[in-house]
């Protein structure tokens, strides 16, 4: 990192924020005038990934411009942190030997997640033009399945055999810091590269020189395996704060690591994937506002078509009751109020149930305990609005059974949100589907039509009609 970079990475969040907006305001401008001096100049001491961000809020015409300008190995470093659209829209604009340079030097977890964007036509073309060790190294990554731990790794990693000193291992160290992902954690490999132990930088450069790496790592390994699922991976980098995990085969020998920054990215994933899921969104991993509108309508409405088809049913069970209504009219006023208040408790559950079954900070409590606990918690919630809603009720319609059954209600379509609303993602998972398809819409939805039973239902018994 340069004095300038360093310089910059100091200042506080919101003064970066502002920093990133100028430059890439003064971007524009400058290749607007076609200024290529002034904007390379601008550039110079901004951080790989503010670039990046710069490049990206420009207009497609600009960006191969503003990345040409960029000096080779910066221009490796920033093209990682673009998004994987704006890699493939450089990749179809830049000339062969522009791409296959760029691509033969990224790394080999980045180049894997590059191809897996590309067209497949493009990603053979590109495959058979890379030097072989890096062919080699990209096309074992794609061989493992999507979203596993042995599509993300990289195999890029130093390891040392016990039998080394530490001044040998310091050795190796200095001659592989430049080609390896990080040089913070060492592994320790047999003859038949299976893992045998590990031991971090510090470890080795506080030992005395004459002691050996057997004597001084740890033997007791925490690994995954290639085909570990990537979420759970990015857990188990947070849950014991590593900088990095050893990736083994099934024969248990040492094939990568991954690294915090992947897990970071995984976990951003995750959550924006989930969040998607919650709001009825099919996001397909792409970014949702790079993608064109009806790619964007497509996503949508899938979910909105369920949550039509769903609602007439609630307009059935209300033209159903057209007796009830055309006696009592004041009923009608208080739908709106009792589903939209059960749809929403029904989404904090099922919000919050989601998050811990992500989280793991639930499993130890169990379904049931989760369910019976929100369904306490609905209960309390219903009486508490259940009450002010009947007072309400009495004051605006003066009719005292309207607004005990309009409270009555309100107090069972809350108890039976929340169940719903803790119940079904567990059901979801156990049928192997992620929760968060359990999403609010779907809440809302399922507790109208319930609703709307639950509260002519009451209103019949209450009213003797």
């Amino acid at each position: 990192m340069t004095e300038s970079n360093y310089q910059l990475s100091s200042l506080p969040t919101y003064a970066r924020k502002e920093l990133r907006e100028l430059v890439r305001s003064q971007l524009k401008a400058l290749l607007e005038q076609a200024d290529f001096k002034g904007a390379k100049a601008i550039l110079q001491p901004v951080q790989e990934a503010d670039i990046a961000e710069a490049i990206e809020g420009l207009p497609e015409t600009m960006q191969v411009i503003a990345f040409r300008l960029l000096a080779k190995d910066e221009a490796i470093a920033v093209y990682e942190y673009l998004d994987s659209s704006v890699q493939q829209s450089l990749c179809e604009k830049f000339k062969r030997q522009e791409v296959i340079d760029i691509v033969d030097k990224m790394s080999p977890d980045d180049r894997a997640k590059l191809f897996d964007e590309l067209p497949a036509v493009l990603v053979r073309r590109l495959l058979g033009e890379l030097s072989p060790t890096e062919r080699e190294a990209t096309a074992q990554l794609l061989g493992y399945e999507a979203s596993t731990a042995g599509r993300i790794m990289t195999p890029e990693y130093i390891s040392l055999k016990e039998s080394f000193t530490v001044t040998q291992a310091l050795d190796r160290i200095r001659s592989l810091a430049k080609t390896t992902e990080t040089i913070y954690s060492l592994y320790v490999t047999d003859a038949a590269r299976s893992l045998t132990g590990i031991l971090s930088l510090r470890d080795l450069v506080t030992s005395p020189l004459d002691k050996t790496v057997g004597e001084i790592m740890t033997r007791e390994v925490i690994s995954v395996q290639t085909g570990t699922d990537q979420e759970e991976v990015a857990r188990l980098i947070q849950r014991y704060d590593f900088l990095a995990v050893p990736v083994v085969d099934r024969e248990q020998r040492l094939v990568g690591i991954i690294t915090v920054d992947d897990a970071i990215d995984i976990l951003e994933q995750e959550a924006a994937k989930d969040i998607y899921a919650l709001g009825g969104v099919q996001s397909g991993g792409d970014n949702y506002f790079q993608t064109d509108l009806i790619t964007v309508a497509r996503k949508r409405v899938v979910w909105l078509f369920v949550l039509l088809l769903t609602n007439t049913v609630t307009g059935s069970i209300i033209r159903a009751q057209e007796d009830l209504l055309q006696q009592v009219v004041a009923l009608a006023a208080f739908i709106p109020l009792l589903t939209g208040t059960g749809g929403n408790v029904g989404a904090q559950s099922s919000t919050v149930v989601i998050r811990g079954l992500n989280t793991d900070e639930i499993t130890a409590m169990g379904p049931m305990k989760i369910i019976v606990r929100e369904g306490m918690a609905g209960a309390l919630l219903g009486a508490i609005l259940g009450t002010v809603a009947t007072a309400w009720a009495y004051v605006l319609q003066g009719n005292l059974a309207v607004a005990i059954a309009v409270g009555l209600s309100l107090l069972a379509i809350a108890m039976l949100a929340s169940i719903a609303g803790s119940a079904l993602p567990f059901l979801f998972r156990s049928l192997g589907l992620d929760p968060a398809l359990m999403s609010a819409p779907f809440i809302t939805t399922a507790v109208d039509v319930l609703g709307v039973l639950i509260y002519f239902s009451l209103a019949r018994l209450i009213l003797q009609i």
